[in-house]
């Protein structure tokens, strides 16, 4: 398989990992008050995971030009990292048991989705 059709692939992957791991204390009681105790929301993480999808899919397909949906991609990824790592610094620990395990792997995934996009920029001979 070629790497400019790859990498986005394993970008879309990054993204639905992101959203796992979001959508996993929703088995929990409190959601609401654990995802809200931060200075930020990291739903909206979750709602530019999809977008950013939706941006890697169509490049990958080459209905867009991949080196904007590289770019695109990076700059989402960016700032899905940022609101997840803000979320992280500020949010309530006393809220789920799970709180430490979760919030460390919610943050993990949500920083690989721009390291995935920056790959797919390089894969491009962008960088």
């Amino acid at each position: 398989m070629d790497r400019t059709r790859l990498v986005p692939a394993v970008g879309i992957l990054a993204c639905l990992a992101f959203l796992a791991a979001l959508s996993f204390p929703f088995s929990a009681g409190s959601v609401s008050t654990y995802y809200t105790s931060g200075a930020l929301n990291p739903l909206f993480g979750g709602l530019f995971a999809l977008v950013t999808i939706i941006v890697l899919a169509a490049g990958r397909e080459e209905r867009t030009d991949p080196a904007r949906s590289a770019g695109v991609a990076l700059a989402l990824g960016l700032l899905i990292a940022v609101i997840v790592v803000v979320w992280l610094m500020t949010a309530r620990t006393d809220v789920l048991s799970i709180t430490w395990l979760h919030r460390y792997a919610l943050a993990g995934t949500a920083v690989s989705i721009p390291i995935v996009a920056a790959w797919y920029a390089y894969a491009l001979d962008i960088f």
